[in-house]
């Protein structure tokens, strides 16, 4: 398969997530990409860019950048934002054992992410933060 590469820069709303949902299900129909996959990235990216929002940018606006790309049967998201730097990597894993009631709030849908994802990185660079996720299409 060709390597393809394509952007899309949209300002830190919550209204925008959709929109990063369907440029990137464009992409990945493109790529005969399955339903789960699709699914599974889609749960990322509400996840991922929610958390750049309400957490990265907080009480101020901003923009992510989103790069997807394709390699052999590996898709990869790249999230960009200049918001406070947060590597949610570090985020300790919830415990699912517990019941509801016992667990913490948060930090659920990274784990869900982690777990979903074939490889994940985050890295601040030149006062961005930079997560990559990718994911093998079958």
């Amino acid at each position: 398969m060709i390597a393809l590469q394509e952007r899309i820069q949209i300002s830190s709303e919550i209204q925008n997530i959709e929109k990063i949902s369907m440029f990137v299900s464009s992409f990945l129909i493109n790529l005969k990409a399955d339903r789960k996959t699709v699914a599974q990235i889609n749960v990322a990216i509400d996840e991922i860019v929610s958390n750049i929002i309400n957490y990265g940018y907080k009480d101020k606006k901003g923009n992510i950048e989103v790069i997807v790309s394709n390699e052999q049967d590996m898709f990869e998201i790249k999230f960009i934002d200049d918001g406070i730097p947060f590597n949610p990597l570090e985020k300790e894993d919830p415990d699912i054992s517990l019941s509801l009631e016992d667990r913490q709030i948060g930090g659920l849908g990274i784990f869900i992410v982690k777990n979903t994802m074939d490889d994940i990185n985050y890295k601040y660079d030149s006062g961005h933060n930079v997560l990559t996720l990718k994911k093998r299409i079958r």
